[in-house]
């Protein structure tokens, strides 16, 4: 086995703190990273608020850059010394008809998760990158383009990800009209990439405050979510509005502002939704979701963020700082990724 240090809460443990954990001996195909950074996400703060005491080890952290320290026997596409980035899928089976079409987040198995997921070969439990090495799948693992600074780059591998997928399949492009509704992690990201892809963006948002950094961020207008008049007059205006707000609202008023024949693509609250018909057929709009991306699309935008200069807005703590970057994102007092640097763990 391979011994490393992870940020992690065991037993009746109630805060975070490092702890020895190992890793598996690499298997012909793996890759074991060395993790440099990674992006501290309100799913990590789900799952350690939502651990049961007396619970198994929990260690959090889903999107990482670092540098790849050993590879397997069958390894061909990394070698020692490569700097690479990896997110929140670590597996998958590889044969279902989503996997086959490279949405292996969408494998009718269930992807393996970097944690809380069963190892599809020993059946352990996975555990999460808030540590100082991890081993992977060869293709689970992507080349991080030169140009990319790494801290910035780590949570393009979840945040990423999962605001890229919806961009694309809505074809959004030069003549779109993109909507984002909320400014944290997700939503800049989200901001960023449509302005990038020739897209008009505006930001929807409940605070009027916001508006320079969404200037700043690539949008050309911000409109005030509460505001009844200002929501009205941007009615049926959008081909796409990315929502990424994490808590139960209301969809209708952000339905009523989709475009004929547009799409309303809800990111950020996955809980139970009551949505009125009306809203849907005036206009013959479209509620969707997605979550994460398949590994082409993924390496997609790593290769498009290296060709535009996009990275996550991010505010690097040392890793013996984990709580305070929680407590703070608990609060919403970060702008707009916590990362850290894991280079003591390791």
């Amino acid at each position: 086995m391979r011994p490393t240090t992870a940020l992690a809460v065991d037993g009746t443990d109630t805060v975070v703190a490092p702890r020895p954990i190992t890793r598996r001996e690499l298997r012909p195909d793996d890759v074991a990273v060395r993790v440099d950074w990674c992006g501290v996400c309100h799913t990590d703060l789900h799952a350690l608020r939502g651990r049961e005491a007396g619970g198994p080890l929990l260690v959090p952290g889903h999107e990482a850059t670092g540098t790849v320290l050993a590879v397997g026997a069958a390894v061909t596409e990394h070698a020692v010394g490569d700097v690479v980035a990896v997110g929140n899928i670590v597996d998958s089976c590889g044969e279902c008809p989503s996997c086959l079409a490279g949405q292996q987040n969408w494998c009718t198995e269930f992807p393996t998760l970097t944690y809380g997921g069963v190892d599809r070969v020993d059946g352990t439990p996975t555990l999460g990158l808030w540590a100082g090495e991890v081993v992977i799948r060869e293709s689970f693992v992507h080349p991080l383009p030169a140009g990319l600074d790494p801290a910035a780059a780590a949570p393009l591998l979840c945040a990423g990800a999962t605001v890229w997928e919806p961009l694309r399949s809505a074809g959004v492009g030069p003549g779109s009209r993109v909507a984002v509704v909320g400014l944290g992690g997700l939503g800049h990201l989200a901001v960023k990439f449509a302005a990038a892809l020739g897209a008009e963006v505006t930001v929807l948002s409940r605070s009027a405050d916001k508006a320079d950094d969404a200037r700043a961020l690539g949008a050309t207008a911000l409109v005030v979510s509460t505001d009844e008049a200002a929501m009205a007059a941007v009615a049926d205006t959008f081909d796409l509005v990315v929502d990424t707000v994490a808590v139960p609202h209301d969809l209708g008023p952000l339905l009523r502002t989709v475009a004929v024949d547009g799409v309303l693509c809800s990111l950020g609250d996955l809980g139970p939704v009551t949505v009125q018909i009306m809203d849907l057929l005036v206009g013959r709009k479209k509620l969707t979701s997605s979550g994460s991306a398949g590994l082409p699309s993924t390496r997609e935008m790593l290769a498009f963020c290296a060709e535009h200069g996009v990275t996550a807005d991010v505010e690097v703590l040392p890793a013996a700082r984990v709580q305070e970057a929680l407590d703070r994102l608990a609060v919403g007092d970060v702008r707009h990724r916590f990362v850290l640097d894991t280079s003591a763990l390791s």
